[in-house]
């Protein structure tokens, strides 16, 4: 295909070095999935787009969701509202008394900041044999009546269900809702809903399913975007005896393609959980005043060397500054390469390590606007080194966006308006450590710059400039509802939006 009269995004500061004039729109010519020429006047007798002097860019990658929970989103009962238990059970008993014959599947509570603990007696209290599941707006944890509790066969308690226990037993939740929302239908309704943001490309991080479910639903019609499938240790031994290496395509095809091994290094922050070098301010009601890591080091050294010698990148999730310390020196002692997932936390030596060792760091600025308060509160001196992507960018580290889907929105301009103004509607927090528009966008195209020759004809047409203006507060909200300006998304050449 050929797209005529386009200007292009100066993503790398200014268009790449041609002989045509780069103040003036251009052609692109696509052919076999590739950016072929880019010029004026191309001559081409097949499919051409007249893009009438709209801004042309690559596409935006989400490079951190967990795809099935963002798919099921669309059917759960929002608990973001609740400032208490009390308020989130009056949500619960509204939807108990619309359905009362149905699971409740609720999400985004955040109990760190409420007044009271929530406890599964609370939940029982409602009286329905339903089984009611509440997932936590980090989705490190979750709160279960009894019922539920031993649908999913989980010893009884009053507590909440966190962290690796809830991980393992995640994929189980289907027995619960019988058809999920998560067939190959609603991923496409999930992946059409992303091209329409611009986006051509996810990294899905789901805790259930592997390569048999990601073929299947392929196949069936989930093969809109383009798609890298991670897996966890618990499938690693799959992996390895099907010979696949990162990047390797599946179902045969190269858009939908094998990813890294991801590893849960430590915790998050509103559990308390996340590791760091210093303790948490207040008390430590799990007993871990500094958080904790899942795995000893010998355990994580050994999961990244036999990644790499199976040919496997690794994305090791390190929230807490001690444990993106202990994730460097794993990276460094076995030679992986792949990235620090999250970041949130880090001290100013260990990102000038991720630049010297090549990690790249994949962060999610949206999650600044939800933890800030938090931060405060439980980190209060360490603001400055929190979500520290000026840090990064100067030192040399490659950055990659994301929204870790569905604990922030699916949206790649959320994204990047948060890492530029770092804040809604206050006055940015801690905004030494802002970003530029520019910075922001070139870190959700997975790598790509400018669109040039031999790029992927992965690519959005926008109907403004997205780096016009200053990077203040309004240029930030500008950014936020940017997906208004969407006007067409190609993948591979083929129109996925438009």
């Amino acid at each position: 295909m050929l797209i005529r009269n386009a200007r292009l995004v100066a993503l790398d500061g200014a268009a790449p070095t041609a002989s045509y004039d780069t103040s003036e729109p251009v052609d692109v010519l696509v052919e076999d999935g590739l950016v072929t020429q880019v010029g004026t006047a191309l001559a081409y007798d097949g499919e051409v787009h007249d893009a009438a002097g709209a801004w042309l860019m690559p596409g935006l990658w989400d490079q951190h969701v967990h795809l099935a929970q963002w798919t099921m989103s669309s059917s759960r009962l929002d608990l973001a509202p609740a400032r208490s238990a009390a308020q989130a059970v009056e949500l619960v008993a509204a939807r108990l008394e619309a359905w009362p014959d149905r699971p409740v599947i609720g999400y985004g509570h955040r109990p760190t900041a409420w007044p009271e603990e929530p406890l599964v007696g609370m939940l029982d209290a409602l009286d329905t044999d339903q089984p009611i599941v509440l997932i936590s707006g980090d989705a490190h944890h979750a709160w279960l009546n009894t019922t539920a509790l031993v649908h999913l066969a989980l010893p009884v308690r009053q507590g909440m269900v966190a962290e690796t226990e809830w991980f393992a037993i995640f994929g189980r939740l289907r027995t619960i809702l019988g058809d999920d929302g998560t067939g190959p239908e609603a991923y496409r309704r999930t992946l059409e809903d992303a091209a329409a943001l611009g986006v051509v490309g996810l990294t899905d991080y789901e805790f259930s399913g592997g390569v048999d479910d990601w073929v299947a639903r392929w196949g069936e019609g989930a093969d809109l975007l383009r798609v890298r499938m991670a897996t966890y240790a618990d499938g690693l031994d799959d992996v390895m005896a099907r010979g696949l290496r990162t990047g390797d395509p599946l179902a045969g095809d190269p858009r939908l393609t094998m990813g890294s091994l991801k590893i849960i290094s430590d915790g998050s922050l509103n559990t308390r959980t996340a590791w760091c070098c210093e303790p948490y301010a207040g008390p430590s009601p799990l007993g871990f005043p500094h958080g904790q890591p899942n795995q000893t080091s010998e355990e994580l050294r050994d999961l990244l060397a036999r990644a790499t010698a199976h040919g496997l990148t690794v994305a090791v999730h390190a929230l807490g500054d001690r444990a993106v310390t202990e994730a460097l020196d794993a990276f460094e002692t076995t030679g992986a390469q792949g990235t620090i997932e999250h970041a949130q936390l880090i001290r100013r030596e260990d990102v000038r390590r991720l630049a010297d060792l090549g990690v790249t760091a994949s962060v999610q600025p949206a999650h600044l606007l939800d933890d800030r308060e938090v931060s405060e509160r439980l980190w209060p001196d360490r603001g400055d080194r929190s979500f520290a992507l000026r840090w990064m960018l100067d030192d040399g580290v490659r950055l990659a966006m994301g929204s870790d889907a569905p604990v922030a929105r699916l949206d790649p301009w959320l994204a990047a308006a948060a890492a530029v103004h770092r804040s809604l509607d206050d006055d940015p927090w801690h905004p030494e450590q802002s970003i530029t528009a520019r910075e922001a966008l070139a870190a959700s195209t997975d790598g790509w710059g400018t669109v040039a020759t031999g790029h992927p004809g992965d690519l959005v047409l926008l109907g403004a400039d997205p780096l016009e203006g200053g990077d203040d507060a309004d240029h930030a909200a500008r950014l936020r509802g940017f997906a208004d300006h969407v006007l067409a998304t190609w993948v591979a050449g083929q129109q996925a939006f438009g």
